[in-house]
C-alpha cells in the first residue's frame, strides 16, 4: 500500500470540515479531508426526512467568516428547511472552490499514530494510507443514526426508514400507513408532515417531549437587512452570549417573580416562537421551582391544543425539567393530533415486543403496517469517533481510553492522541449552543494551534493528564449545578445501552468557554504539552 503524505487529514465535510479546509488551505496547508456522503453537507445532507427544519434562526445560522457570503446570500425563512441549509452548504463549497480535494464516498477507517515519525497514518475504506502531522475529526455530534435491535426486524415485509438517513429521493407516503418509534426532534418534525400524506400514522412514544411553535414564516426583507446591516457587531455580541445566539436570554431571576409577570413572559415567548422561552430567565436551568411553571405552562398550552383530554395528558411531558433534553422546535406538532388519521400509542403502558413480517406487535395489540419510521436518534457526542479504529500513543484506542465516558481537555483534544483535534467534541458547548458559532470557535482555535506550531517548530501538541482530568471534573461540576443531569437524555448517552451516564457537553455557555480557551492560548497553552521537530532536537544535541 503506498502512503501519500500531506499536512492535515480532516474527517468529515460538513460545516466543520468545510470551513477547516478553507483556513487552512488560505494558510498554505496541504490537506486531504473525506467524506462518507457523495457530497458536502453533514447532518444536512443526510437528515432529509420530510420536515426537517433548523431549530435556529437562519440570519444566525450560518458563517460569520466572510463578510461578501454574509451579504450575498438571502434565506428565504425565519427557520430555513433542510434543503435550504444543504443549498447553502453547497454554495459555500462552490465559492470558496471547496470540493478540490475532498474524497467523497470515502470512509475513514483507522487512525494510527506513528510514535517514531510523530505522525498519523490514515486508512480508508478505498485500501488508501495517508501520513499526516495533524488528524481532525470533524465527525459531527448527532451523526451515528441508531436503531434500536428489536427482534424480528429482519423478517419485515415493508419498508424501513430512519430519519437520521432518510433516501435522497422523495417518497411518497400516498395512501400508506405508516408507524412512527419515537418523539424526539425528528419526529415531531416529520409526523406533522407525514400525517397529510399517509393513510394513517401511528405514533409510539415511550418519553414525551416539551417542544414549542416555531411560528416559522417567509423571511421579511426588513428583518434580514436589520442583520446585514449590522453583521460585524451582532456576530460579536453572538459569540459571547450563553447559547451563541441572540434574542432568547434575559438576564434576570425567575426566584419570586410574580405570576402575571412570568405568565406574561411565558405568553410573549411562545408567541414569539423558537427556544426563546428557555431564555425568560437566567435561572431556568438551574433552579427547579422556575423551570416547573415554565414546564406546567408548556404542558397547559398541550392541554387547550389537544382535544382529547387522555391524549393530550399523554404528550404532555413530565419528570424531568423542560429544556433538559434537547428542546424540540415543531410546527404543528400537537394539532396534528387531533386529526383522525393519527394515533399515539403510549409504549410505557405496553412496550414494543417485537417487530412482525406485517408490522410490529406491542405488549398489548399488533398492528400492520406498510413502512417504519424510526425517529431513534443518534449515537451521539461519541458514536462517529468510535466508528473509527483510532489509536495514539502505545498503541491506545479511543474507545478503550473512553470506556467509562469521553474525557477531552476543553473537547479539542484528549491525553495520549499527539496532533488529533476534535471539532466540537465532548466537553465543550457543542450541542447547547448555536453549532456554527461554536463550529467557528473550535475551527479557529485549532488554525491558530497549528499556525504556533509551524512559527515556533513544534511537532507535536497533546494535553496533559493533570489538566484532561481537571477540566472533566470542571465539567461534571457545573453540569451537576444545573437540573441538566435529572434527565435520561443523549446528553448522558441514556438513549443509548450500556453507554455510561455521564454529561458530555459544557454547560458554562459558549462566551465563557471562548474566554477560558483565550485565556489558555494566552497562558502559553496551559495544560498542553509541546514537542519540538526532530530536526530541532538534532540541532539541540
Amino acid at each position: 500500500m503506498n502512503t501519500q503524505n500531506c499536512d492535515v487529514v480532516i474527517v468529515g465535510a460538513g460545516f466543520s470540515g468545510l470551513y477547516l479546509l478553507h483556513r487552512l488551505r488560505g494558510l498554505g496547508y496541504s490537506v486531504r479531508v473525506f467524506e462518507a456522503g457523495d457530497d458536502v453537507g453533514g447532518t444536512w445532507y443526510w437528515n432529509r426526512y420530510p420536515g426537517a427544519r433548523c431549530d435556529v434562526e437562519s440570519m444566525q445560522y450560518s458563517y460569520s467568516f466572510s463578510e461578501e457570503l454574509q451579504q450575498e446570500w438571502d434565506w428565504s425563512e425565519r427557520f430555513s428547511a433542510q434543503p435550504e441549509i444543504l443549498e447553502y452548504a453547497n454554495h459555500v463549497a462552490d465559492r470558496f472552490d471547496l470540493r478540490r480535494g475532498i474524497e467523497f464516498s470515502t470512509t475513514v477507517t483507522a487512525a494510527h499514530f506513528n510514535e517514531e515519525s510523530q505522525r498519523w497514518t490514515v486508512t480508508t475504506d478505498k485500501g488508501e494510507s495517508l501520513s499526516a502531522q495533524f488528524c481532525v475529526m470533524a465527525t459531527g455530534c448527532i451523526s451515528a443514526a441508531q436503531t434500536p435491535e428489536f427482534e424480528g426486524l429482519a423478517d419485515y415485509r415493508g419498508t424501513t426508514y430512519h430519519t437520521g438517513n432518510w433516501p435522497h429521493e422523495e417518497i411518497d407516503f400516498t395512501g400508506k400507513r405508516i408507524a412512527v418509534i419515537g418523539t424526539g426532534s425528528s419526529a415531531i418534525q416529520a409526523i406533522p408532515v407525514l400525517a397529510e400524506q399517509a393513510e394513517h400514522v401511528t405514533v409510539f412514544q415511550r418519553t414525551p417531549n416539551y417542544s414549542l411553535p416555531s411560528r416559522n414564516g417567509p423571511m421579511t426583507e426588513d428583518y434580514a437587512n436589520s442583520w446585514k446591516d449590522n453583521y460585524a457587531a451582532l456576530r460579536e455580541e453572538q459569540r459571547h452570549t450563553p447559547k451563541g445566539a441572540l434574542g432568547e436570554f434575559r438576564n434576570i431571576s425567575g426566584i419570586g417573580a410574580a405570576d402575571d409577570e412570568r405568565a406574561t413572559a411565558y405568553e410573549e415567548r411562545w408567541d414569539r416562537g423558537g427556544s426563546a422561552l428557555l431564555g425568560s430567565y437566567r435561572d431556568m436551568l438551574v433552579d427547579e421551582s422556575v423551570n416547573e411553571t415554565a414546564a406546567e405552562f408548556v404542558r397547559d398550552k398541550i392541554r387547550t391544543i389537544v382535544k382529547d383530554p387522555q391524549v393530550a395528558e399523554l404528550l404532555a411531558a413530565k419528570g424531568y425539567p423542560i429544556g433538559t433534553k434537547r428542546i424540540c422546535i415543531d410546527s404543528g406538532y400537537f394539532e396534528t393530533f387531533n386529526r383522525d388519521n393519527v394515533a399515539l400509542v403510549d409504549l410505557n403502558d405496553t412496550p414494543i415486543d417485537r417487530i412482525t413480517p406485517n408490522g410490529l406487535a406491542t405488549t398489548g395489540r399488533s398492528f400492520d403496517f406498510d413502512a417504519i419510521v424510526f425517529a431513534t436518534g443518534f449515537d451521539a457526542m461519541t458514536g462517529t469517533l468510535f466508528k473509527i479504529d483510532i489509536q495514539g500513543l502505545g498503541g491506545a484506542t479511543l474507545r478503550d481510553k473512553w470506556q467509562a465516558g469521553p474525557r477531552t481537555y476543553l473537547g479539542l483534544m484528549t491525553e495520549a492522541f499527539p496532533n488529533l483535534f476534535m471539532i466540537t467534541g465532548p466537553g465543550s458547548p457543542s450541542v447547547l449552543t448555536n453549532m456554527m458559532v461554536s463550529i467557528e470557535q473550535h475551527v479557529d482555535w485549532v488554525t491558530d494551534c497549528l499556525e504556533h506550531m509551524r512559527a515556533d517548530g513544534l511537532a507535536t501538541i497533546a494535553p496533559t493528564l493533570p489538566a484532561q482530568d481537571e477540566w472533566v471534573e470542571h465539567v461534571n461540576v457545573v453540569a451537576h449545578r444545573t437540573l441538566f443531569p435529572k434527565a435520561a437524555s443523549w446528553y448522558m448517552g441514556a438513549n443509548i445501552p450500556g453507554k455510561p451516564r455521564i454529561f458530555m457537553p459544557y454547560v458554562g455557555g459558549a462566551g465563557t468557554y471562548r474566554k477560558i480557551c483565550d485565556d489558555v492560548v494566552a497562558d502559553g497553552y496551559k495544560g498542553f504539552d509541546f514537542l519540538p521537530g526532530t530536526d530541532r532536537v538534532a540541532a539541540a544535541e
